[in-house]
């Protein structure tokens, strides 16, 4: 015979409200009520226990509430239920009463399941019956929500219910990982997308995409046989590269901290002019002059438009200065006489009509008009017309489109256009900055001329095909400093923008995560001090995916130790959180900005949470979730272990194997200065080394001259 609710009711009573407000209610609890364990609502479970839930009935179902504390106060009379003997002295006797934090509703289909609700809309009223859930109800709680496809740990409060995420609401509105080092935090984010692929997996054709931004070159390990590794090495499929031509003018300006005055500009132009395909370099005059000819076109169009070269001193000097440089470098070119002759005979005209000599030695600038400017521009494009020139070359490719180049190419140009602009003393330090990028063998094989040529292929080796899953570490442990920043810049704009230009042309998006460890390093805080370094340069990167990344399928997890040095804009557009344990003040008063004050008795236990032990929370979680997150199997963990000193000091393990570290300094000292493995042979007589010697100097002589440029 089945038994009625308020019958089941009455099993589960373990109080009554005494005290109600929106944000709080309190309850006094049963002098029955269970005290240490609740046997009552199925399989026996630790009652009353901080941060569990209760249950209060109401016309709409259950209000879900949550335990934020309980005390116990002394009362002069015991109040028990039924017949009292008022003829008995009675002792000072215990009064237990909690505090418990609405949540939301539970309510019963007619198939007899729960579902849970966000939000209260009306309140119990005073002396309602609190109950216990049953495990039931408590797996419903915690279970709810559709699409929870990926297990990803239980829920210890909850009568171990299983914690099950839903990836759309996981990644695809960004999710931040926080906790202390040795919290499990790598574990978590190796987990999950461990847990993702088994799930993926278990379907046909899959095609899960994953990158994996790795500081520290730990997670190699967990991906084994399923990830692509690509890391610093001289040569190999797997070589990581980054080359020059990738980065834009933002990520160039950062490295070469160009100024705005007279350095930004010239960079630009010579980017522009390297993604323009640009043939100065050949030795056809005719090109050489045509592109300078069209340089002084669209530098006069752009003078004419800003009204520079005709409004007063000393707009009027500085222009009929630049006509002088002009007329000279147009004399250098060896050509044909009439080919130049009508440009070098207008621009000798108005230096004679715009600059006048005095006795005193003072020189007089006049201002120009409209029709002087206009008449040197249709002189100078019929000149351009005539070597064969076209409107189309007079509007060039954008400077940050990713064409290649070659680094030794763009610094002659850069080079030779600042000396042909009269800016040798402004580029002087920018010049070497680029040298010292290009001269460094560290940097080579990431930066370097044998780095990949072809777009789509770098963007295949990076973001895989599309045919099947596609997992790319990316490990950044040993990519030098002064560019680790650059690097990863780059890295995740390409991705970023490689997505968007995949929806504007498929009208879809093609669903990818980027991973960052190690974030505080790489997203920071930036004010107007470093406004403009490469590490700013890096968090807008991450800024921008941060907030647009969700229209073109590009998800950002976030793994840190400390949130409070985190960008405020990345951490701000996280929709989902997993914290770990937090120790520091400052990171738990950042935390506790997430979430309401109904929830803070959960950030209370962060300090105190064990590894392996986490609060999820956010858009993934239909309420803030205290879990103990699955195990990770040995093989599958990222190396990020505690140091084994006592193992390795006393030689044995808890095994009782012989733990060994050999060493060998030799060989660490000769990757680090980069010396061969294998020695050469040595030379059989000093003839043979000045030979050598000789054939690198003849080699240098490939070397470009700076005299063939202009």
């Amino acid at each position: 015979m089945s038994r009625s609710p308020i019958e089941n009711h009455a099993d589960l009573r373990i109080g009554v409200v005494e005290f109600i407000a929106p944000d709080e209610i309190k309850v006094q609890l049963d002098l029955e009520a269970p005290d240490g364990i609740a046997a009552n609502a199925g399989l026996p479970r630790e009652f009353p226990r901080i941060n569990s839930y209760v249950l209060i009935p109401n016309e709409r179902g259950h209000i879900v509430c949550q335990v934020e504390w309980i005390n116990i106060e002394r009362s002069a009379f015991p109040k028990r239920k039924g017949y009292q003997d008022y003829g008995l002295i009675d002792l000072p006797f215990p009064i237990r009463k909690m505090k418990v934090a609405p949540l939301g509703i539970l309510k019963m289909n007619s198939n007899e399941e729960f579902k849970f609700q966000r939000g209260v809309h009306s309140f119990p009223s005073i002396g309602s019956p609190v109950l216990i859930p049953t495990d039931l109800q408590l797996n419903s709680i915690v279970e709810s929500g559709s699409n929870r496809r990926v297990f990803i740990g239980t829920s210890p409060l909850t009568a171990n219910a299983e914690v099950k995420i839903d990836p759309d609401r996981l990644f695809g509105r960004h999710l931040a990982v926080l906790g202390n080092t040795g919290s499990g935090k790598s574990c978590t984010v190796a987990g999950l997308i461990q847990w993702s692929l088994d799930a993926t997996m278990q379907g046909e054709n899959a095609n899960a995409r994953f990158i994996i931004l790795d500081p520290n070159g730990e997670y190699s390990k967990a991906f084994e046989g399923i990830a692509k590794v690509l890391q610093v090495s001289e040569e190999g499929e797997n070589c990581l590269q980054v080359p020059l031509w990738l980065w834009n003018s933002e990520e160039w300006r950062a490295f070469t901290q160009a100024k705005s005055g007279a350095q930004l500009p010239l960079l630009k132009q010579a980017l522009r002019a390297m993604r323009n395909e640009e043939l100065l370099f050949q030795s056809d005059v005719n090109l050489k002059a045509k592109k300078f000819i069209g340089i002084i076109l669209q530098s006069t169009i752009a003078s004419e438009n800003k009204g520079e070269p005709y409004q007063g001193f000393p707009h009027n000097k500085n222009f009929t200065e630049r006509l002088i440089t002009w007329k000279k470098s147009l004399e250098s070119f060896d050509l044909e006489a009439e080919l130049l002759n009508a440009l070098i005979q207008r621009i000798e005209e108005l230096i004679n009509g715009h600059k006048a000599e005095q006795k005193n030695g003072w020189v007089n600038y006049f201002e120009y008009t409209v029709e002087d400017i206009e008449s040197l521009i249709k002189v100078t494009r019929e000149t351009f017309m005539d070597l064969g020139g076209s409107d189309s070359e007079l509007y060039p490719k954008n400077e940050d489109i990713p064409i290649p180049f070659d680094g030794d190419v763009f610094l002659s140009y850069l080079e030779a256009l600042a000396q042909e602009t009269g800016n040798e003393q402004y580029l002087e330090f920018l010049n070497a900055r680029i040298r010292t990028l290009l001269g460094d063998s560290r940097m080579n094989s990431i930066l370097g001329a044998r780095t990949e040529r072809e777009l789509d292929k770098w963007l295949e080796k990076y973001l895989g095909t599309g045919e099947k899953t596609s997992v790319t570490i990316i490990d950044l442990s040993l990519v030098p400093s002064e560019i680790v920043h650059i690097t990863t810049s780059v890295i995740s704009r390409i991705v970023f923008e490689a997505l968007q230009r995949y929806r504007k042309l498929n009208k879809k998006v093609l669903p990818s995560v980027l991973v960052m460890e190690e974030a505080h390093s790489f997203i920071t805080r930036y004010n107007d001090n470093t406004e403009g370094n490469s590490s700013s340069i890096c968090t807008k990167a991450f800024e921008k995916i941060a907030r647009e990344g969700r229209k073109f399928g590009l998800g950002l997890v976030l793994s840190s130790q400390r949130p409070s040095e985190l960008s405020p804009t990345v951490l701000s557009q996280c929709n989902s959180y997993i914290l770990h344990r937090i120790s520091n003040d400052r990171d738990q008063e950042l935390v506790s900005r997430l979430l309401p004050d109904t929830f803070r008795g959960l950030l209370r236990e962060l300090p105190s949470l064990p590894s392996q032990n986490a609060v999820l929370l956010g858009w993934a979680s239909e309420l803030p979730i205290l879990m103990k997150v699955r195990d990770l199997p040995f093989e599958q963990r990222p190396q990020s272990d505690d140091p084994d000193f006592w193992n390795v000091w006393t030689r044995k393990n808890d095994q009782e194997e012989d733990v060994m570290r050999e060493v060998n300094w030799k060989e660490v000292a000769d990757d680090w200065q980069e010396k061969e493995r294998t020695p050469s042979a040595p030379s059989n007589s000093l003839e043979e080394e000045e030979e050598e010697s000789t054939d690198n100097l003849n080699n240098d002589s490939d070397l470009l001259d700076l005299d063939d440029i202009f």
